[in-house]
């Protein structure tokens, strides 16, 4: 009789303490990285360009960390020449909309309209707010695609 009061006082007892360990282990200040530094990466683009050839970009994000619901977004501005910026669904992007982006790994088709210098200016957002811009340069190579 006397064990089984010496053992229950010690079942007792562990039930007490893990109960205070997991009271005590809870917290409201738990803190989820939700934001991570991304950048874009992308093959060699053309710098030369005739009117009506298109150059392909091929562009992939790379980020520093994963919270699986971030989205991507794409737009671009194109402060010198004229020209048309389309996703590889076809999709022709209007300067300064905000598009999300296809995937992981996308292509965009940049198709010269300019005989003078090209600047397109392609800016990477996630929904954070986190901005990446690449910067591409098209000179004309003088001849007209026939």
């Amino acid at each position: 009789m006397y064990m089984k009061n010496v053992i229950y006082k010690m079942l007792t007892g562990c039930y007490m303490v893990v109960a205070l360990l997991l009271v005590g282990a809870c917290s409201d200040n738990v803190d989820i990285q939700q934001s991570y530094p991304f950048s874009i990466e992308t093959m060699p683009v053309p710098k030369k360009l005739k009117v009506g050839e298109t150059a392909e970009i091929r562009c992939q994000p790379h980020r520093d960390g994963r919270f699986e619901e971030t989205k991507y977004f794409i737009r671009y501005f194109q402060p010198d020449g004229v020209g048309t910026l389309k996703m590889s669904d076809g999709t022709v992007l209007l300067p300064n909309d905000l598009y999300p982006l296809p995937g992981e790994t996308f292509r965009l088709y940049y198709t010269s309209a300019s005989i003078d210098q090209q600047t397109v200016d392609v800016y990477f957002q996630d929904s954070f707010g986190t901005l990446q811009q690449l910067t591409f340069s098209f000179n004309n190579s003088r001849e007209k695609e026939e």
